[in-house]
């Protein structure tokens, strides 16, 4: 990190390329496969070009979140992909007390649910798929706590939803 961060080349490259196939992950479930490519790319340019303004390296991977989820909502926005009519910032139901492991291998079908808005699908993503704890989901965010369990209780839910409408069929 130091030494990217001194401009050395190859250092910049290799810690870009460590963190090029995590964000692509990443901005994917936000902005959706068509459109992560693009995306990313803009984050990449984005790091490199910030890089300097890092002064803790330990925040690394907070940082290089936070650039990519604040880079993958403008882009929605700049898109008119947000949809307005859909907000998650109010707490819809406690967070259930559900086995995680039985919850994680269906988030990609909740990532991919056009009813889960953006912002819950950053929260799934980075707290399942890259394992963040809720804490440092909210700190990547730039959001209060209670923010990031409303939006992971609305993703919750439609999880549910889709369970309740499988045991229907």
């Amino acid at each position: 990190m130091l030494r990217a961060q001194v401009g050395d080349r190859e250092a910049i490259e290799a810690l870009l390329r460590s963190a090029q196939p995590l964000l692509t992950r990443y901005v994917r479930a936000i902005v959706g496969v068509a459109d992560a490519e693009d995306v990313t790319q803009d984050v990449m340019v984005l790091i490199y070009r910030k890089l300097w303004m890092l002064t803790t390296p330990d925040l690394w991977r907070p940082w290089m979140y936070r650039i990519a989820s604040r880079s993958a909502f403008h882009y929605l926005k700049k898109r008119r992909r947000w949809p307005d009519h859909l907000r998650d910032d109010e707490v819809l139901e406690e967070l259930p007390a559900q086995d995680l492991a039985a919850i994680s291998p269906r988030v990609d079908d909740l990532l991919q649910d056009p009813r889960v808005t953006p912002a819950s699908r950053a929260v799934l993503a980075l707290h399942f798929k890259e394992e963040m704890t809720l804490a440092e989901v909210a700190a990547v965010l730039n959001v209060p706590l209670g923010t990031v369990k409303s939006r992971l209780a609305y993703g919750l839910a439609t999880l549910r939803r889709q369970r309740a409408g499988e045991t229907n069929d």
